[in-house]
């Protein structure tokens, strides 16, 4: 008898384990969160965590009129192109630029984490800036369609705080800054949504441009956008630091006297000062987001602090920058780069509780309700 009941256990044992594997193996599809930045785009798959990390870039085959390349291998590209050949970035300031483009280069991310994943198309939460007018949203929705059954739009603060682990549902209010590649997102939130919030266009393109408007105007020497990006993330900084100020990088350019490819050396020094301007930008628009922020919002704030995400986030002292100009202890997100994307696989993987902090779709229409 007891033989026996051992036999029957690891009989349903096996036929549980097997169903679960089945299941798991071919469910129907798998959800997919998308931080769609102007620098980079970062897929976050239900189950899966965050797998495809790559540059929001499209190589187009002009004469054939179809992509040759999408994301690392089109960013090589950039810049090296023959006249058939054109790379560009679908998305700018946060925004769908080449609508074309950007559902190209959507369609193919997503084929590339759904494939052999399901047998339907997958449901996807894109992350998008707060700022962007009906007419944009609609432009990200319809290019998300172009690989999913359904599409729900999050602004990107939203998202940053979830990703970041802020109690964003709670009567509390918290500040979260997310500097990315075309946008930065100022925004307080409590009670899943957002209080105020400002969407600026200033944010990490603009100061890779300040690099190179100063690099031509001190030295007069012209480089290209991959370079300055890369000054930056050598040897940019926001605050003053003796012990890394006089850190030097070689940089090679186009001198325009001579008309020939130079190279000269630069310190951190000279590169903070290059992105003065951008920078304050950005402060301003801090500042303002507070001084319209409700009084017991703002308590909440001095208490917890302002949180730091995106790719911006990782210049070296900007957290010290924004503590001294706020009077505000200031700290940076433990992922910056990937609070977006996070958040969005969290909406999907607890869609009950967090629904409120998204565009709903009627299912009838496949239209926003906002």
């Amino acid at each position: 008898m007891c033989t026996s009941v051992l036999l029957l256990n690891k009989y349903l044992n096996l036929v549980i384990f097997s169903r679960y594997m089945f299941w798991n193996r071919f469910q129907f599809s798998r959800d997919i969160g998308i931080d769609l930045g102007t620098a980079n785009t970062l897929i976050h798959v239900s189950g899966k965590g965050v797998i495809l990390e790559e540059p929001s870039v499209v190589a187009m085959d002009l004469e054939e009129g179809t992509p040759l390349a999408v994301g690392e291998e089109a960013k090589l590209m950039l810049g090296r192109t023959p006249g058939n050949i054109r790379a560009v970035r679908p998305l700018r300031d946060g925004v769908i630029a080449d609508f074309d483009a950007a559902e190209q280069m959507i369609k193919t991310f997503i084929q590339k984490c759904n494939e052999g994943k399901g047998l339907l198309a997958p449901r996807i939460v894109i992350g998008i800036p707060s700022g962007v007018t009906s007419v944009e949203r609609r432009a990200v929705r319809e290019a998300g369609l172009a690989g999913a059954r359904e599409v729900y739009l999050i602004d990107e603060p939203v998202a940053a705080a979830i990703g970041a682990s802020l109690p964003v549902t709670e009567p509390i209010g918290t500040m979260i800054v997310d500097i990315g590649g075309g946008t930065t997102e100022v925004a307080v939130l409590s009670l899943g949504g957002t209080v105020v919030s400002e969407s600026l266009r200033i944010a990490g393109d603009e100061i890779n441009e300040s690099i190179a408007t100063y690099l031509k105007k001190k030295h007069n020497m012209v480089v290209g956008e991959r370079t300055s990006e890369k000054i930056k993330i050598k040897i940019g900084s926001a605050f003053p630091d003796d012990s890394f100020d006089n850190t030097s990088f070689e940089v090679k350019g186009l001198h325009l006297s001579s008309g020939l490819p130079r190279s000269i050396t630069l310190n951190a020094g000279e590169i903070r000062e290059a992105m003065t301007d951008p920078l304050n930008k950005i402060i301003e628009a801090i500042k303002r987001t507070l001084e319209r922020t409700p009084p017991e919002l703002a308590a909440d704030i001095v208490e917890r602090g302002i949180m730091l995400a995106g790719g911006g986030a990782l210049i070296k002292g900007i957290n010290d920058l924004v503590t001294q100009e706020t009077g505000i202890f200031t700290h940076i997100a433990e992922d910056p780069l990937l609070c977006v994307v996070n958040g969005c696989g969290n909406v999907l993987d607890d869609f009950r509780r967090l629904r409120r902090c998204v565009d709903t779709v009627d299912l009838g229409t496949n239209s926003i309700r906002t």
